[in-house]
């Protein structure tokens, strides 16, 4: 590790596919980095401090580290978190903190409370309740959960594709297009063909098609994005539930950004089950929230 000096914080925010990091020193900006996300294991605390500490070190070259604040993808519990921040803190002794990546939205927006919703390679939503402890729902992952992500449109996508065959259905654009992506003959290969490319990132890739089926006039997915809308409306009603506050809802990540009609589809969800919710779209990256949490830590 390099000679470190004083007065540098530093934010990351590791995604399920990149990790970007941002070092400032008395508010410049001193060092901005994307990279791949690989070798990521947040289920492996000790792995995961020496991913960060080696992402810090060779970032931030002789320029000493007074705080770092982390917003990880798969931390998704207080419990996970805590196991990450205690390796990283002993691999580096400074003040740390780490935290789910949504947990860097509302600070990001320049907004002291709120929720985060993520929907993006994967999803999850994230706040804090009145007492402080911050509550997580969603980010079961790619294979049990991760509804209105990528990977959890195309997944649904096929099954709704299935299910209408089951109902002597003739296939739609939706089953068309999964079908021709898969190089496959049928919508019953779809199964193997989906089995053959596990993981959020193989299955994400194909979410597009989705999107693509809507605006050709499929009903299937209609279907499909009304339902993930309807689940993203429903881990901010969730959270409301767990004394959460919810006035102002954040929302980032690549799916429900960048298509239009998810993202109209969830806000006519949303005021269905949290009408007093505002909903902000994220404008500038989410490291720039942990960077904003580095700067109050002590």
């Amino acid at each position: 590790m390099p000679e470190l000096i004083s007065g540098v914080r530093v934010g990351i925010d590791v995604g399920g596919t990149k990790t970007h990091i941002h070092a400032t020193r008395g508010g410049e900006t001193i060092a901005d980095r994307v990279v791949a996300s690989e070798g990521w294991l947040p289920s492996d605390g000790p792995a995961a401090a020496a991913f960060l500490a080696e992402l810090i070190g060779t970032t931030v070259r002789q320029a000493g580290v007074d705080g770092i604040v982390v917003g990880a993808h798969g931390c998704d519990s207080a419990r996970a978190c805590a196991v990450v921040q205690e390796e990283l803190t002993r691999l580096l002794p400074v003040a740390c903190l780490v935290c789910n990546d949504a947990e860097l939205l509302v600070p990001a927006a320049g907004l002291a409370v709120g929720v985060g919703l993520v929907a993006g390679t994967g999803s999850v939503a994230v706040g804090r309740d009145r007492q402080g402890e911050s509550v997580y729902v969603g980010g079961w992952g790619w294979l049990l959960g991760d509804e209105g992500s990528a990977s959890g449109l195309t997944r649904e996508a096929a099954r709704a594709s299935l299910a209408a065959r089951n109902r002597g259905e003739p296939p739609d654009l939706l089953a068309d297009l999964l079908v021709r992506s898969y190089q496959v003959t049928e919508v019953t290969d779809l199964p193997d063909a989906m089995a053959a490319d596990l993981g959020a990132a193989g299955w994400g890739s194909r979410a597009s098609l989705v999107f693509d089926a809507l605006n050709g006039g499929s009903a299937l997915a209609e279907a499909v994005v009304r339902e993930a809308a309807e689940a993203l409306a429903g881990l901010v009603a969730m959270l409301a539930t767990r004394d959460v506050p919810v006035d102002d809802v954040v929302v980032a990540g690549g799916v429900i950004l960048n298509q239009r009609r998810l993202f109209d589809a969830f806000l006519r969800e949303l005021a269905v089950v949290a009408p007093s919710s505002k909903v902000h779209r994220l404008a500038v990256p989410p490291v720039h929230g942990a960077v904003r949490l580095a700067e109050q830590l002590k």
